[in-house]
């Protein structure tokens, strides 16, 4: 049972939170009207785009899958106190690790195992991507923020090469792309849904995210190390081992994401797999305060969002951008939200609350 002082604390992580999004559509409500359009009716739209119907609400979940699987590739190292953001990069290495595998297997085995070998395959690519970003931190003292974060550009010029090169499929002209995987090795959808399997991963990935982060040795030994470096080292945690371990982990969740864009949405290889999924899993991790199963909820209310890009372009001439200058404004309030935790006397723990159990054990 939660004590006072629990609730105090639970209650702020999540009253902080939903007043930065309140704020962030008052600040988009502006911008709208600068821009000549009724705040809203901007409103309405992306609520009728991502909620209003069953046909919109497939939509949202099926951009919130990507979302919940790259949102762990910020959440888990911030465990152990690291910020990554190479969660774009893990992405794109990710796909093109699972495509590359799946046109190695893709006739001479069946389409359950040619599934296997792509979601291993991009497990590992962005495992061993954001593992080398933990390794850089912690052997050669390397910012794990900058490193993770031009790691991604790296990434994105290894996939324009890769798929205008060695594994351009020669009948796309306009669009260079690698070979298309058969479409009986492509991920299946959800019965009666055009929701493909993808989301599944996303939902197991935060709950067991959640369960290792929260209920295992490995966890607490990650938090520990988190909360004070120094101490853990003291107590004899292999801090290093643990950073990378974590790491590796992130990416791979990442990397799981780019298997599903390819073997579910795409088919292949392209440039579209830089859809900015990455970029806005971050914003996911930031707002569920590096909770996994909280990053699951939110990753859907920002799916809805992208899924309204078009609406707002066909019925209000606004640019299909408008919905990154929302998420841009959501991811500047966020941060700021940052600096208000532990300023509000209605969640700060009072006296009494600190000395009752002291009382009450005399």
């Amino acid at each position: 049972m939660l004590t006072n002082s629990q609730w105090r604390r639970t209650a702020e992580s999540i009253a902080i939170p939903i007043g930065a999004l309140l704020f962030s559509l008052v600040l988009f409500g502006l911008f709208c009207a600068a821009a000549g359009v009724n705040p809203f009716a901007v409103y309405a739209a992306i609520y009728k785009a991502a909620f209003g119907s069953w046909f919109a609400f497939q939509n949202t979940l099926i951009r919130a899958a990507p979302l919940m699987l790259t949102s762990l590739c910020t959440a888990l190292p911030a465990q152990i106190g690291l910020v990554i953001i190479g969660n774009e990069g893990a992405l794109v290495i990710g796909g093109v690790g699972a495509i590359a595998a799946g046109l190695v297997v893709a006739n001479s085995a069946p389409s359950i195992v040619v599934q296997i070998v792509m979601a291993l395959a991009g497990i590992v690519a962005g495992g061993l991507w954001i593992g080398a970003v933990g390794a850089l931190r912690h052997y050669r003292a390397v910012n794990e923020t900058i490193s993770s974060l031009l790691m991604n550009y790296i990434a994105i010029a290894l996939l324009n090469h890769l798929v205008a090169g060695p594994m351009r499929d020669p009948s796309s002209l306009n669009k260079p792309s690698s070979f298309p995987i058969p479409d009986i090795d492509k991920l299946g959808t959800l019965p009666n849904t055009r929701i493909h399997y993808g989301l599944l991963y996303g939902i197991i990935a935060c709950v067991v995210a959640y369960i290792l982060i929260q209920r295992t040795t490995f966890g607490f030994a990650a938090r520990t190390a988190g909360g004070n470096v120094k101490a853990a080292r003291i107590a004899g945690l292999p801090v290093g081992k643990l950073t990378v371990a974590i790491c590796f982990l992130a990416g791979s969740c990442a990397g799981l994401a780019g298997m599903v864009e390819v073997a579910a949405v795409h088919g292949r290889a392209n440039e579209s797999l830089n859809a900015n999924y990455g970029y806005a899993g971050i914003l996911v991790a930031f707002i569920a305060r590096y909770n996994p199963i909280a990053a699951s909820v939110v990753a859907v209310l920002l799916g809805g969002i992208l899924a309204s890009g078009s609406i707002l372009q066909r019925q209000l001439n606004l640019p299909d951008a408008t919905v990154y200058v929302f998420q841009g404004l959501v991811f500047l309030v966020v941060l700021y939200s940052e600096s208000l935790y532990g300023r509000f006397a209605v969640f700060k723990e009072r006296a009494t609350d600190a000395i009752a159990p002291t009382s009450a054990t005399v």
